[in-house]
Formats: structure tokens, sequence, C-alpha cells
């Protein structure tokens, strides 16, 4: 033990020390630094995909079942819900709403009891736009349906994602979810794999109901009647008139907040009628 001790101090004492390498280490240090960052940074973007992908799509039967006594997850940071009933879709907080020509939506946006969808003229989607479409009846038995799913005990149908290139050239995904009685479709000129993001962001909220559309009911809606359709659902009415020689007495004009959004039970809805 003791050569062995005395051939290892030789050694040491022969062999060249020179200035320690601290360029070689701060660099080291660094690319640890910049490696772990990295590996954060992935980690948080997981996990807010995760918080969105994860999101269960579901759904209401018809008006005999009650919604599932659970409630949601709130929407991820920077979006905001809308929906008929209390089936809701998170979008991103800046999306405008009806940002539409003629039906066809110009930049990215919901569409909810639009009043453009009922013109028509040349109107063409432009690249990179998504959008989210809210509207109420059952399934629709001249849209193939793809998958028939069950979200929660609910039944629903999947319209399988599907792209096409439209005559202007610019290529369009969608695809559907339906309820017992509301639906949702998503088109995207981006990626089909958007489509797929924006429908997995299909919620019910128990304790919230979006409010009601006016336009796209079949007949000219009147005060009263409107009226009727929210304290069905759950919110109150309250008036404001105004003069419009153009409307019949006591025509909707306008509510507030605006169709889709979603408010707590017992919220009182603005309703504006002509005197």
């Amino acid at each position: 033990m003791t050569n062995l001790t005395d051939l290892l101090e030789r050694a040491a004492d022969q062999t060249p020390v020179g200035p320690p390498p601290l360029d070689a280490l701060y660099a080291g240090a660094t690319h640890r630094r910049r490696r772990r960052t990295v590996v954060w940074s992935a980690l948080s973007t997981a996990a807010v995909v995760a918080v969105i992908a994860g999101t269960t799509l579901a759904a209401q039967r018809g008006p005999a079942v009650s919604p599932p006594a659970t409630s949601p997850s709130p929407p991820p940071a920077a979006m905001r819900l809308v929906g008929l009933g209390h089936i809701a879709i998170a979008v991103p907080s800046d999306w405008g709403t009806n940002q539409s020509r003629c039906g066809t939506p110009l930049r990215d946006t919901v569409q909810i009891d639009d009043p453009s969808a009922g013109q028509y003229c040349m109107a063409y989607r432009p690249a990179g736009v998504d959008s989210v479409k809210l509207g109420r009846g059952g399934p629709d038995l001249g849209v193939k349906t793809d998958q028939h799913i069950t979200v929660g005990g609910v039944p629903a149908l999947r319209r399988q994602t599907t792209c096409a290139t439209g005559s202007s050239g610019v290529r369009i995904c969608s695809g559907e979810v339906r309820f017992s009685d509301v639906w949702f479709r998503a088109e995207s000129s981006t990626s089909a794999a958007e489509v797929d993001r924006l429908l997995s962001r299909v919620v019910i909220v128990p304790d919230q109901v979006g409010v009601p559309g006016y336009q796209s009911f079949p007949q000219v809606l009147r005060g009263v009647q409107y009226a009727a359709v929210l304290e069905q659902l759950g919110l109150k009415a309250t008036f404001r008139s105004t003069k419009n020689v153009n409307y019949l007495s006591g025509q909707v004009l306008g509510v507030s907040p605006a169709p889709g959004t979603m408010l707590a039970l017992g919220t009182a809805v603005t309703v504006t009628v002509v005197k």
C-alpha cells in the first residue's frame, strides 16, 4: 500500500497542472441552464396543452334529463365561454362575434344568430381563419356522421374532420359535434388539427346558461315572447324601448349581453324593443 501511495504522489508531482478552464466551465454551466430552461418551457407548454385538450366534450340530454351535478374546470386563461343552454365552447377571448360577410367568416370569430347568414354575395374565407358556429336543432340526417360518441353518459354525434379546397383556392377543414338540441361546427383555413382542438373545448356548465339569440327564430320575435324564452332558461328580462318606424311595435331589436354570453342563473338580460 505504501509503494502505491508513493507512486501516485510521484505521478502527481510530475503531472503539469495549468490554470482552471474557466471559460469552458462557464460555457458548460450556461449550456446546462439553457437546457433546464428549455425543459421547463416544454413542461409548461405541455401543461397548458393538457388543460385545453383535457377539457371533456359534454352535452345535455332532452328536457327530462338534468345536467351533471359536477361543475367543469374553468376555461383556460385568455379564453371565453360561448354557448346555448348549458352547453358552451371555450374560444380565445380576442375572437369577435359574427365577424362575417354573408355568413362567411373573414377573421377568427364565433357565429351565433348571425344576421348576415341569410344574405347572398361572393364572399371568400381568407387563409388562416378559424371559426365556431353554434345553432339549435338535433342531428341533421343530411350530414354524414362518422362516429357515435358518449360523453359522461350522454350520447352525441361527431362528424369527422374533413378538408376541401374551395373555388378561391383556400383549403378549408370542418368538423361538427351535435347533441340532442344544440350543435357546434368548427371550421378552419389553418389546419384540420385546429378543428379538432376547437371541438375538444366543448363543455357543460350546470350553473350558467347562454343568452339565446333572437334573430334565428322562424318568426318575428316580440319582447314578451323573448322574455318567456329567457324565463324558461332561468334568466330574467328587463326592457328598454326605442322608436323605429321600420319595425313592428314590440319587436326585439337587440339584447345585452349579446347572444351566446354565458350568465349565472337568475341574471337579467336587457331587451330592446320597438315602441
